[in-house]
Order: structure tokens, then C-alpha cells, then sequence
């Protein structure tokens, strides 16, 4: 080999090398790259208490789909949502779910509010494989107002949000032991893992709190998510029923306090709890 070709030959293989160098460190700072197939079993899930989307004084659906989106959150469970009522005439999770790219939803009404509804809801993906959608009803006992349980079974797991009562403790803790009641009968005997989010409106060591973990494992960060300016309470939490609580690996656990797609303060009062999870 003559000593020029000798000279290319070097420097080609040098190029190559840098090519592949490069190569490689791109897919490693790609998000794509770190997606969950649908055969992984690895889920990002989170919740939270949207405020009506309007805690100040205009409509955070759009920066809320953004700060969500910039997680990867593929399955949500909200709290505080309008209905088609003279506060909000819009069904404000279907706009939140058309926000997100053409999501499904299920909304669930806790009662009737200014000519229309108030109550809770699941936002998911069209990529997990829905198998039913339902609903629980919570009494209003000596509490403020009646609360309510939206359900969302898919494949591989059943994820619930709901909203306790804020002023009475009783009546909180009523809807926290009809709850457990409702998860007994449908999935005591169950392997599938029933995930229940949402705004307890209970510190961790309240009694209500303390009653749900007798059949519940709490997965979320134990931190503050209210409010959202000053955060002092952790209120807001992610919970698995004790039917297959080993079968949920938790890969990433955090409160978001910072994004860079909208502000948490502005956004609503409370603090968004996202999870990565492993469904075994």
C-alpha cells in the first residue's frame, strides 16, 4: 500500500469512528429512544388537581396538555373538572383530551353544578387498550358535597381517580372505606393492579390516609403538592390495591415543581405527582 493511500485509509477509518461516536451519543439524548413499548410493561402515569383549569383566571388546558406532554404521561387522573355548566360551558376534559392529541376520557360526575356537572376524570392515550370504563359514586354524608371514583380498566391494569370531601373528616373517611369497599368486591380476587390517584384532601398521617393503607400501598413521593405557590401539604397521592401491589415496580416517583413549558404556579394550585411504573 502506497503511503497515500496508507494516509486516507487512516482517515477514513477516523471518520467512520467519529460517525459511529456520534451515532451513538444521539440516540442516547433522544427521548424517542426511551419511550415504553407496548410490550415493556412500563407506564408513566400521573395525577393531577387541575383547578377547573382556570385557578388564575384563564384557561391553563393548553399549558397543562403541555406540561404533560413534556413528561410522557400516558395515562392522567384529574381532579375539579367542569362540565358544561355556567362556570365553564366547555366539557373541559374532552378539550384537555383533544389538547393531548386525541386522547380518550372518562369523565365522572360527582354532582350536578350550575346548570351542568362537577367532578373527576381519566385522560389516556389511545395507545393502551381500553377494556372499560366505569364509575363509583361517594356519599356526601355530613361533608361539603358528594364525590366520585372515575375508573379506566385496560389490559394490564385498572387506573381510578377520585376527590375527598375537604371540610369533614367524617365524611372523608366515609368515602375513603367505600373505596376500599368498591376495590374488594371488584378486584379482591383479581391479579390485575388497580391504581387509585387523586386529591385526598388528608395528610399522611390523618386517619383517612391511615385507613387506606390498610388495603392500599402508597407509590408516590411523600412531599408536599399543595399549594402550588407554597407548597406545605402533601395531599395528592398515588396508591395500589393490595390484590397485586408487587406486581407495580416504580422506576421514577417525583413532584413537579419546574417545566419548561408552563408554571406550576399559574397553572393551578396544586402540584402534579408523575410516575414511571413497571407492570409485572
Amino acid at each position: 500500500m502506497h503511503k497515500f493511500e496508507s494516509i486516507m485509509l487512516s482517515r477514513t477509518l477516523n471518520l467512520l469512528l467519529l460517525i459511529a461516536v456520534l451515532f451513538s451519543a444521539a440516540c442516547k439524548n433522544n427521548p424517542g429512544k426511551d419511550l415504553p413499548s407496548p410490550t415493556d410493561g412500563v407506564v408513566r402515569i400521573g395525577t393531577y388537581n387541575v383547578g377547573v383549569f382556570d385557578k388564575s383566571g384563564f384557561d391553563s388546558t393548553e399549558m397543562i396538555a403541555a406540561m404533560m406532554k413534556e413528561l410522557g404521561v400516558q395515562v392522567l387522573s384529574m381532579n375539579e373538572l367542569d362540565s358544561c355548566n355556567t362556570r365553564h360551558p366547555s366539557y373541559q376534559i374532552k378539550l384537555f383530551s383533544e389538547a393531548m392529541g386525541e386522547w380518550g376520557y372518562n369523565f365522572a360526575p360527582a354532582m350536578p353544578y350550575k346548570g351542568g356537572a362537577y367532578g373527576v376524570g381519566v385522560a389516556y392515550s389511545p395507545k393502551l387498550k381500553l377494556i372499560r370504563e366505569s364509575d363509583l359514586s361517594l356519599a356526601k354524608g355530613d361533608g361539603s358535597e358528594p364525590r366520585a371514583v372515575a375508573v379506566c380498566e385496560f389490559k394490564d391494569f385498572v387506573f381510578c381517580s377520585t376527590h375527598l370531601d375537604h371540610r369533614s373528616a367524617n365524611a372523608q373517611l366515609a368515602q375513603a372505606q367505600q373505596i376500599c369497599d368498591w376495590a374488594a368486591k371488584q378486584y379482591g380476587r383479581s391479579r390485575k393492579p388497580v391504581i387509585m390517584c387523586g386529591d385526598f384532601n388528608a395528610l399522611p398521617d390523618s386517619e383517612t390516609i391511615n385507613l387506606m393503607k390498610k388495603d392500599w400501598t402508597i407509590i408516590s413521593p411523600d412531599e408536599f403538592t399543595f399549594s402550588a405557590k407554597n407548597p406545605s401539604k402533601c395531599i395528592d397521592y398515588i396508591m395500589v390495591y393490595k390484590n397485586a401491589a408487587k406486581r407495580v415496580e416504580v422506576l421514577e416517583a417525583k413532584v413537579c415543581k419546574e417545566f419548561e413549558t408552563g408554571s406550576v404556579s399559574v397553572a393551578s394550585d396544586h402540584l402534579p405527582v408523575y410516575l414511571k411504573i413497571r407492570i409485572r
